[in-house]
């Protein structure tokens, strides 16, 4: 997979902009707040059809953008043939086209472009919260399995509708409760789809992970990751029994439930563990590890995705390279160098390997505009 080219309009501080001949490395040089993270920010939203940093569509809207909108587009080269991806964001939503062909939903768009993003953020899918770690399966696995999107979509829609109404019961007393059966029922439809997804994601996740883990550590360490349901054994992938344990549970905190005015059992309420040597990271690992851990996460995701669709993705480094020590800069580099196609933000050169990096194109940017 290969961006030939990428055009922005109106995209936060990029008034206009056409980078054409682009490299299988591409370093974005320039100091802070100049527009180097808004360019592989701008990739990544064309490849999710969303930010990784906001979900307010608005704030990638420059403010003078004559027609309120912004535009996004690429051409991609696929082993199957190449792409035209056009992704616009306005007040009224997005639109997203393959070949000039309107989507009819953006799960339809999401998998024409795989990008893997590294950013010093993702320490946190280590040390952060539950939520950083069950959005960084949800984007990933929807990269590759777009059915995992639509599952995922209208469960979000059902847990809002049962949200509401045990709110209403609560009022009532527990009034109306054969209508939150149905919800029930089509809450565990969907949720059982998800979370099956999310074992099988992990599992090879951990396969790739762990061999990685243990080459950077030269052997000293071993990485294990662990799903953490609300509902059923963490290793139970059966759909049948996996419905029947999640509506046994979702009975059993009804009252609690109803109490509350929430939703108590889910995938919204799952998390991932990460264990080193037989100890939880988050707790116990030093920033090292958890950094390393990260690295290994990033890594794993390049090859699952190979494994999964055939071809390598794009991968995205934002301001990564220099929180790295030399020897995981190199473990990094020689992963991704005649392999994958990069894009590598950085405030300068002196701040990385050089010496891996030779050959590479190298783009200035000053507000808002790139020079080569």
């Amino acid at each position: 997979m290969f961006v030939n080219s990428i055009t922005l309009r109106h995209y936060r501080n990029y008034g206009s902009l056409l980078l054409e001949g682009l490299g299988d490395v591409n370093l974005i040089l320039g100091q802070n707040a100049q527009g180097k993270t808004n360019l592989v920010e701008a990739l990544y939203c064309l490849a999710m059809t969303r930010s990784h940093r906001t979900s307010k569509d608005r704030e990638l809207i420059s403010f003078d953008a004559p027609d309120g909108a912004a535009y996004i587009e690429a051409e991609i080269q696929r082993k199957y043939g190449n792409l035209k991806l056009e992704l616009t964001l306005s007040p009224q939503g997005k639109k997203a086209k393959i070949n000039g062909l309107e989507q009819r939903r953006l799960s339809e768009f999401v998998g024409s472009l795989n990008v893997v993003m590294f950013a010093p953020e993702d320490l946190e899918i280590v040390k952060g919260t539950p939520g950083v770690r069950r959005r960084f399966l949800d984007m990933e696995i929807g990269q590759v399995q777009p059915s995992y999107l639509f599952h995922l979509q209208q469960y979000q829609k059902v847990l809002l509708q049962r949200g509401n109404l045990l709110k209403q019961l609560w009022a009532k007393n527990g009034a109306g409760g054969d209508m939150l059966e149905i919800w029930d029922a089509q809450l565990a439809e969907h949720g059982v789809k998800i979370v099956k997804k999310r074992k099988q994601f992990i599992k090879k996740l951990q396969g790739w992970a762990e061999e990685i883990h243990k080459g950077i550590t030269n052997g000293g360490e071993e990485l294990k990751l662990s799903y953490v349901p609300s509902f059923g054994e963490r290793e139970e992938e059966d759909e049948a029994v996996l419905l029947d344990k999640f509506m046994l549970k979702l009975s059993q905190t009804r009252e609690q439930e109803i109490r509350r005015g929430m939703t108590l059992t889910g995938p919204h309420r799952d998390d991932l563990s990460f264990f080193i040597n037989g100890r939880e990271a988050s707790v116990y690992g030093s920033q090292g590890q958890q950094r390393t851990t990260a690295l290994s996460l990033k890594l794993a995701e390049i090859e699952l995705i190979h494994e999964e669709i055939g071809e390598y993705p794009v991968l995205l480094l934002d301001d990564v390279l220099s929180e790295l020590d030399p020897y995981r800069q190199t473990q990094l580099i020689e992963t991704f160098q005649s392999k994958v196609q990069t894009f590598i933000t950085a405030t300068g050169i002196e701040s990385l390997n050089a010496d891996k990096l030779k050959g590479a194109i190298q783009y200035r940017v000053h507000s808002g505009i790139i020079e080569s």
